[in-house]
């Protein structure tokens, strides 16, 4: 089995990701979705994950993986929204009341499921900027859909990705660098967005 995983700017993109992955026989289960997206409509469960550092329950107003959508807050992300089992691993690691074990917990269950370290400092990084992380457990069979599935046209690219965070001095994700605000997550899509518009 291999882990694919695909970042999305735009948390609505993500979610119809996750239902098109369901959509060709993915099972919800081998599915994951991390992100700041909907946080701001989500005040009272943000507020109640972020006090307790435990999950708090999210309508999500669908059937399959996006039924069960959590929030938690995770060191140096802040709340997130998130489904599967990425979830699950998250939600362990605050519950056992490890310092930093939730970031810990997001990025070791990518590393530990095969995603390279680097690669998952960028999604960590990248959902504590206001992107969303989908992520897919698949067999051989099901790959080459799940991959095109999760490299659309709404999908950010990672190498470009990573390239701009370096620019500008990024060495990997860190827990203790303050939460972004939500208005410092509008200002850095606007951001993302004229920088994709630049590329060629």
């Amino acid at each position: 089995m291999q882990t694919l995983s695909g970042l999305y700017d735009n948390y609505g993109d993500a979610r119809a990701v996750v239902r098109e992955l369901e959509d060709v026989g993915i099972l919800s289960s081998n599915i994951s979705i991390v992100g700041r997206g909907a946080v701001a409509n989500e005040t009272n469960a943000a507020q109640g994950a972020a006090a307790g550092a435990g999950v708090g329950a999210v309508a999500g107003g669908t059937g399959g993986l996006l039924a069960g959508l959590g929030m938690i807050a995770i060191p140096g992300v802040g709340p997130v929204v998130a489904a599967g089992w990425l979830l699950a691993t998250i939600a362990g690691a605050a519950a056992g009341a490890v310092a930093g074990g939730a970031a810990g917990g997001v990025i070791g269950s990518l590393t530990d499921a095969g995603v390279d370290e680097d690669e998952a400092h960028v999604y960590v990084e990248g959902i504590r900027r206001g992107s969303t992380l989908v992520s897919v457990r698949v067999d051989e069979d099901q790959a080459a859909i799940a991959r095109s599935i999760l490299k659309d046209d709404t999908f950010a690219d990672f190498e470009a990705r990573r390239a701009m965070y370096h620019e500008e001095g990024w060495q990997g994700f860190d827990e203790t660098n303050p939460v972004f605000t939500e208005e410092e997550v509008a200002r850095e899509r606007q951001r993302l967005r004229e920088y994709r518009q630049q590329m060629p």
